[in-house]
C-alpha cells in the first residue's frame, strides 16, 4: 500500500510504501477486542476494599442472653446482616491482569494498525520536529485538521516536540515501542513519521 508523506506545515514530501503484513490485514474485532481487555485490565489499580466481621469496630460482648428473649440467637454484632455489621465475601484487593499469548498482542497491533489504514485514518508525516512552540504547533495541527490523533514516532520521541505536544488537547505522541492496540483504536488519526513506520514494521515482522 503506498501512502503520500507529508510535513507539519502541510506541503508533500514524497510517499511511503506500507507493508500488507502489518498494515493490509483484514481486522478482527475479536483480536482487537482480547488485546483491549487483557490491557485494561492490566491497568486496574484493584484497590477495592471492603470490611470483613473481624475488621469492623464493635464490642465482641455477646448482644442479648441467649434464651428467653423470643428473638433469634445472636452473639456478635458485628456479623453481616446488622447495619454497620461486616461485609461478607466482599471486593478485596488484588489483581485484574491475565496473561495474553505474545503471538495475540503482535497480532492486535497489527489488525489496530491495518484497521486504521483500512479507514484511511493513517497520516504519514516526514519527521515529528518542533521548535517547542506550542502555539505555533497547536496551528499546524489545526490547520492538518487532527483533532484526536497519535503521534507514533522512531526509538525515540523529539524532546521539543513532546513538550510543545503536552498543552494540546487531543494530541499525544508515543514512541513505536510504546504503540498499542487501545490507544490507536480511541483515537480517529493516527499519525506516524517515516521512521515510526520503518520501526513499527521491523518490530511487527
Amino acid at each position: 500500500m503506498k501512502i503520500d508523506v507529508i510535513k507539519l506545515d502541510g506541503k508533500k514530501a514524497g510517499s511511503v510504501e506500507l507493508v500488507d503484513d502489518v498494515f493490509g490485514l483484514e481486522p478482527r474485532a475479536d483480536i482487537l477486542h482480547r488485546v483491549v481487555r487483557w490491557q485494561r485490565n492490566g491497568a486496574q489499580a484493584g484497590t477495592h476494599k471492603v470490611k470483613t466481621r473481624r475488621e469492623v469496630s464493635y464490642s465482641t460482648k455477646k448482644i442479648y442472653r441467649q434464651k428467653g428473649t423470643g428473638g433469634a440467637r445472636h452473639g456478635s454484632r458485628r456479623a453481616p446482616i446488622f447495619r454497620k455489621g461486616g461485609i461478607y465475601k466482599g471486593p478485596t484487593p488484588r489483581s485484574h491482569a491475565f496473561d495474553l499469548p505474545k503471538k495475540v498482542r503482535r497480532l492486535g497491533l497489527k489488525l489496530a494498525l491495518s484497521a486504521k489504514a483500512k479507514s484511511g485514518s493513517i497520516i504519514v508525516i516526514d519527521q515529528a520536529h518542533s521548535s517547542g512552540k506550542t502555539a505555533e504547533l497547536a496551528k499546524q495541527i489545526k490547520s492538518l485538521g487532527w483533532k484526536r490523533a497519535l503521534v507514533i514516532d522512531g526509538s525515540s520521541v523529539n524532546d521539543t516536540f513532546a513538550k510543545a505536544v503536552q498543552n494540546i488537547e487531543g494530541l499525544d505522541v508515543l514512541p513505536s515501542m510504546g504503540a498499542n492496540v487501545y490507544d490507536i483504536l480511541k483515537r480517529d488519526t493516527l499519525v506516524i513519521t517515516k521512521a515510526g513506520v520503518e520501526a513499527l514494521e521491523a518490530r511487527l515482522r
